[in-house]
């Protein structure tokens, strides 16, 4: 049966060894330092590093029955909870092709039978500090891709984009969205209201534009910056399809959030237009020395800004560069060319209705009648209770008969 001595406050460590004499031997030279728990086979093990309290270390021997070493990593390494575990080998093999055998299955170190304890403190110690240190960058990168858009974050930690002040001319896509008279809407509401509002807005509009692959330039009040194009791109069409789906995913979760808006009782909700343009931008690291910023500047941007606030609330507005990239699977009506601050001559602009075969993705049910209200999100319905609510459903429309 699997044992642990657990002082407080000390790194957990995990010995796993068929043999009673080396679980002892090990636990008595590292419990002074470490939390121990140990195992006598691979299934315990596998357990214990599943659990939850996993260890920050296991030492694992190799030459086990049933289970060897071995196979006992190659598990904990499909495992996602456990992947990222540092295993150190305690072997009696020595040849080198058995040693490069288990570090390209994913051990850390080996460590040879029979021990010597200083070795064994010093190589725990220094796997620790390092799967310590690894867990902090882990940490700080979570932290940072939550003020850079997620391509851009990824692309600096695979290291195939430079920290340094360099732009590109690029044929991109723009997006750009605001709410209707958000201030003279919101004057009168609790900071709390707007806050709380504004922050789920931005959030399930912020989970669409990962969906669809759009770079998240950035927040202006409450307008948003999406760029298709970089630092991915799947083809200057491809990524204005993609955009203008986007656009229209948005306003149609708006929707259903205002139905949901309403049925709290806030009684408070609001609109967004959305303008999309597609044109050469300069694109890249733009600043000083000291602050950069990831962004997008040109004509090309300021023009989809201008469609946006001339397109109508709950509407999705955009250039003809862009509906001549989408027109095969966009519908959209020509409208009045759009005089746009800053442009000599009018702007050919369309008006998007919706793709050509309109998806069937509804988060939130909605039917309102004369004494008859169903509300359904299926967000928020658990997939274990959908057939529950089906059937009472049913049950409902049996009675209406």
């Amino acid at each position: 049966m699997p044992t642990s001595k657990t002082p407080p406050n000390k790194a957990r460590i995990l010995v796993v060894d068929d043999t009673p004499d080396n679980l002892y031997l090990m636990g008595a030279l590292l419990e002074d330092d470490y939390q121990v728990a140990t195992a006598c086979c691979g299934a315990d093990a596998l357990a214990m590093a599943g659990s939850e309290t996993p260890p920050e270390l296991i030492l694992l021997d190799i030459m086990m029955p049933g289970m060897d070493g071995y196979e006992v990593l190659r598990q904990l390494r499909q495992n996602i909870t456990t992947a990222d575990i540092p295993v150190i080998f305690l072997t009696a093999l020595t040849s080198i092709e058995e040693e490069q055998f288990g570090l390209d299955l994913g051990a850390v170190d080996y460590i040879t039978k029979p021990i010597s304890p200083p070795v064994v403190l010093a190589r725990v110690h220094a796997h620790l500090e390092r799967a310590a240190s690894v867990r902090g960058l882990k940490a700080l990168s979570g932290k940072l891709s939550r003020y850079l858009a997620p391509q851009v974050c990824k692309s600096l930690l695979d290291g195939s984009r430079d920290a340094e002040i360099r732009t590109q001319r690029k044929k991109l896509t723009v997006f750009f969205s605001d709410i209707k008279d958000f201030t003279a809407s919101t004057a009168k509401w609790q900071p709390e209201d707007i806050t709380s509002l504004l922050n789920n807005y931005f959030s399930e509009m912020s989970r669409i534009a990962e969906e669809y692959g759009g770079t998240l330039d950035k927040f202006i009040g409450d307008a948003m910056v999406i760029f298709f194009g970089d630092p991915e791109s799947r083809g200057v069409k491809e990524d204005a399809l993609q955009c203008v789906k986007m656009a229209l995913a948005m306003q149609r979760r708006m929707a259903e959030l205002q139905v949901l808006w309403r049925q709290t009782g806030s009684g408070k909700s609001f609109q967004i237009r959305v303008g999309v343009n597609t044109g050469y931008c300069d694109v890249g690291n733009f600043g000083s020395d000291v602050r950069m910023d990831y962004t997008i500047i040109g004509p090309e941007v300021n023009l989809a800004a201008r469609l946006e606030q001339a397109a109508d609330p709950g509407g999705v507005l955009i250039s003809a560069g862009t509906y001549a990239l989408v027109h095969d699977e966009i519908d959209a009506d020509p409208c009045e060319p759009v005089i746009a601050k800053g442009f000599a001559d009018p702007i050919p602009v369309y008006s998007v209705r919706g793709e050509t075969a309109a998806p069937a993705d509804a988060k939130v049910l909605h039917w309102e009648r004369l004494g008859m209200r169903v509300l359904i999100d299926l967000d928020r319905l658990p997939t274990a209770e959908r057939a529950a609510a089906a059937l009472q459903l049913r049950e409902m429309a049996d009675r209406l008969h």
